[in-house]
């Protein structure tokens, strides 16, 4: 007890210290990194920016988080940070930016609480390497720069953490209760994945805490207790809720909460199963391939602020890029193939896994010695904290069957944590020649830079053999000679020490400016030469866009042409032979980005028809899925129904839903494109059976774009019933 209160005064005192002035650049490149130029980006992900509109409208939308104004289908995510992003439009107006910015606030302050927690107990230099790290882990601020889930979540998990070590500092159970409460908060985030940190908290709390085995047992089953209970708060009352006085739950096949945590959002991205017929059962595997595809093409038009060199490199889709291993390592969404090297495979090493080596050396130096049955140091008790954070995450990340590349934001904080720490405690082995330990430094230099260079390899038509060759010769150059003046204590040898952590952080730090190079993807954001194009990988993985799955498809009432011999057709009819359009073209249709993954250009001639042609009906139009609607709503504010949700599959309507609804006046407008039928096909058939078909001379847009939308070739129908 008496050490404890010497911490806690320690903490006081440490409170009244002066800013660090180091600290300063650190945090202001994390803000360059996560904010600059995110007013460019008009829509953002257009699903969640859609969802925003429409929950500014009323409590009722706000509270579930509806995706339509009309309270039709909510989106496929529990409301908390869609609650602070309306919050923010609502604060500063609605706008790309503003639903952006509380996930870039969160990243910055991402980089502010890892310094806190590593500075304590690790020292001020591992806590500004620390936050370095975290701000110049690629995938951190590219998926910070949108209104993706994943940046807040981190956030919210890092001030839990914070509340978990101070709890074991002070000795207050009040605390505990706080931490794992925030962890349900992150719950109703982004649901299961918010659970992923939980053996380090029970591994933590269980070693760091010097009472008994019975209050510790207590403790944390009271806890748990209390994050179920907040988990599930939110879950209960919407299930609870008459399925007529809500809307439906998106993404789920049985409209529940609890059924999407634990299917969609749960076991089925361990699993891959993310697919499912309108009556619930698994579709075969080409199926779910397709489904999976149908998402990808909801990337394309986000190419369009791209650079023209990235644009005109060639790909081809009968490439193989081999793993560690062998086997064809570009996975689905480019997230390679399970295995124990998925973490080096390209598409997801150059997100994350640019200091793992690093990482790894410095587990072994700072568990050095350590007994199982301890006494253990608070230096060994926060290490296993990160650990066992690392560790779990890590290996969900090499067998999980479904996941995007920015998910992998979750494995930051533990890589940056331990890149600090361990560079501390390396060069301190190093210096004291503590044994066999003094060689960990340089055996971790010269290992991560050949990683960074085989990193680096599949992009030098992008980067060029300079960089590559500058950071391998470099890395191996510096490795060498702190190897050999292992024995000689100067100031050249602190300077040779430090050039070794900036060229490590050289080409990473590069790697995180390439949204703001290049241009990001709102939908699957990633970090790259190609971090666009929304695949995060080498050139010849997404840059063609038939080749890629994208099969030039077009927003609702673009002419189409025959896209399926010209290569990949551009809305408007013209081809450009399955490309992307160049920065320059884009750049003279808008001066904003309109990179939401969705159709973001509106075709206005359809809106004004529908507009002109509508008699009272609550919603402008119905589409098959999200894709084709958002952009109207955002456009709008106006009720468009998407049937069948995000990708079209979830069985909400049935035919004589839809007739009640057409006879009440609430619809009579339907665009039906060739994508989104999954469990809605007996609607989409009595649809077109039962509708006149409205001349596409009347709404069709001629026009050329620099869009590139994914909905497909369409049809607008009208149904009118007595």
């Amino acid at each position: 007890m008496k050490h404890m209160n010497s911490e806690v005064k320690e903490e006081r005192t440490s409170n009244k210290n002066r800013i660090d002035l180091f600290l300063v650049p650190i945090v202001l490149i994390a803000a360059f990194l996560n904010l600059f130029k995110i007013w460019t980006d008009e829509y953002a992900n257009a699903y969640y920016t859609a969802a925003v509109k429409s929950m500014l409208q009323s409590f009722h939308n706000f509270f579930y988080a509806s995706f339509d104004p009309g309270g039709y289908v909510t989106i496929d995510k529990p409301p908390v940070v869609f609650w602070i992003q309306t919050i923010s439009a609502k604060i500063f107006g609605f706008h790309g930016w503003s639903v952006i910015l509380p996930q870039a606030l969160a990243g910055i302050g991402s980089v502010l609480l890892l310094y806190v927690l590593v500075k304590r107990t690790f020292g001020v230099w591992a806590g500004r390497f620390a936050a370095l790290a975290m701000a110049l882990t690629p995938i951190v601020p590219a998926v910070s720069r949108t209104n993706n889930i994943d940046s807040m979540l981190v956030f919210t998990l890092l001030v839990a953490t914070w509340m978990l070590f101070r709890a074991v500092r002070t000795a207050k159970f009040g605390w505990v209760l706080a931490a794992f409460a925030m962890i349900g908060v992150a719950f109703n985030m982004k649901m299961l994945q918010a659970y992923m940190v939980l053996p380090a908290f029970y591994v933590f709390y269980v070693v760091a805490t010097k009472i008994t085995w019975k209050k510790k047992i207590a403790f944390l089953t009271t806890a748990t207790a209390l994050m179920l209970a907040v988990s599930v708060s939110w879950a209960v009352v919407v299930d609870s809720t008459s399925a007529d006085k809500r809307p439906y739950m998106g993404s789920s096949q049985t409209n529940s909460v609890l059924e999407l945590a634990f299917g969609y959002n749960g076991i089925n991205r361990l699993t891959g199963n993310t697919s499912v017929t309108g009556s619930g059962h698994k579709q075969p595997a080409q199926t779910e391939q397709q489904t999976a595809s149908s998402e990808t093409k909801q990337t394309s038009n986000s190419s369009a602020d791209s650079s023209q060199s990235s644009n005109q490199r060639k790909s081809s889709s009968s490439q193989k890029m081999q793993a560690p291993g062998g086997g064809n390592q570009n996975g689905m969404f480019n997230t390679g193939n399970p295995g124990p090297f998925r973490l080096f495979q390209k598409g997801l090493s150059d997100q994350i896994s640019w200091l793992l080596p690093f990482v790894i050396f410095s587990i072994v130096g700072l568990f050095a010695g350590v007994k199982f049955k301890g006494p253990y140091t608070t230096k060994q008790k926060e290490s296993l904290f990160w650990l066992a954070w690392l560790l779990p995450v890590a290996v969900f990340f090499s067998i999980a069957g479904f996941f995007h590349q920015y998910y992998l934001i979750m494995l930051a904080p533990p890589i940056a944590a331990f890149a600090g720490a361990g560079a501390v405690a390396l060069w301190s082995m190093y210096k004291q020649h503590n044994g066999w330990k003094s060689w960990l430094l340089p055996g971790g230099i010269l290992t991560t830079a050949a990683l960074q260079v085989y990193i680096m390899s599949p992009y030098v038509s992008s980067i060029g053999v300079a960089p590559i060759a500058g950071v391998g010769a470099l890395g191996v150059i510096l490795a060498l000679v702190l190897a050999v003046r292992k024995q000689r204590k100067n100031s050249l040898t602190n300077y040779l020490g430090a050039a070794a952590m900036v060229v490590l952080l050289a080409m990473p730090a590069y790697w995180a400016m390439t949204p703001i190079i290049y241009g990001g993807n709102s939908m699957l954001p990633s970090a790259g030469p190609d971090s666009s194009s929304g695949m995060g990988g080498p050139p010849s993985t997404a840059t063609n866009s038939k080749q890629s799955g994208f099969n030039g498809m077009q927003p609702p009432g673009s002419s189409s042409g025959n896209s399926s011999s010209n290569g990949g057709q551009m809305p408007g009819g013209s081809s450009n032979n399955g490309q992307m359009p160049n920065s320059s073209s884009s750049k003279s249709s808008s001066s904003k980005r309109k990179s939401g993954g969705m159709n973001a250009e509106v075709n206005q001639k359809l809106l004004n028809y529908l507009t002109k042609n509508n008699t009272g009906e609550k919603y402008l139009f119905a589409t098959t899925d999200s894709t084709s609607a958002a952009p109207y709503i955002i456009k709008t504010g106006k009720p468009v129904m998407a049937m069948g949700g995000f990708s079209g599959s979830d069985p909400i309507l049935t035919v004589s839903k839809l007739k009640a609804m057409i006879k009440k006046g609430e619809v009579k407008y339907f665009y039906l494109s060739g994508m989104g039928k999954g469990g809605q096909s007996d609607v989409i058939t009595w649809i077109k059976d039962n509708s006149k078909e409205i001349p596409s001379s009347k709404w069709q847009s001629t026009s050329s774009s620099a869009q590139q939308g994914p909905s497909g070739n369409g049809t607008l129908y009208e149904i009118t019933l007595k």
